[in-house]
């Protein structure tokens, strides 16, 4: 696999247009959903910066949406992925207060954002991965 992560990296990346924390983990797996870049784009507009009011953070909500589009969001699956994401992040999954997390140990917000993009893709294509060896 790797490639969802290559491209995410790619995404993330890119200035214009911007990719949203939800949107660097869904657009990678637009293709393997049977949707276009440009849906997936649309699909998860408005979920970034924690729905735009420092809620769940985009890029766990990013994690859930793809293993939606990609037919694993059972819902054991789905308690798993936010339950990791939760428990790497000592039990905070709202942007706001990782943002705050982030800013109180001076770490630079946009590499705090891009590792959780990075991560939310690692655990679907995880995933993803067992669902093709069962």
């Amino acid at each position: 696999m790797g490639t969802y992560l290559d491209r995410s990296r790619e995404l993330r990346a890119t200035a214009d247009p911007h990719y949203n924390c939800a949107q660097g983990v869904c657009v990678p797996f637009a293709q393997r959903a049977g949707m276009t870049d440009e849906q997936v784009y649309a699909m998860a507009q408005g979920f970034g910066r924690g729905m735009g009011t420092g809620n769940v953070c985009g890029a766990c909500v990013g994690g859930v949406m793809a293993l939606g589009m990609l037919g694993l969001a059972d819902r054991s699956t789905t308690a798993d992925l936010v339950r990791r994401m939760t428990a790497s992040h000592g039990g905070v999954i709202t942007c706001a207060q990782l943002l705050r997390r982030c800013a109180e140990a001076g770490e630079d917000r946009h590499v705090h954002c891009d590792n959780m993009v990075f991560e939310a893709v690692s655990l679907v294509e995880e995933y993803l991965k067992r669902a093709e060896e069962a």
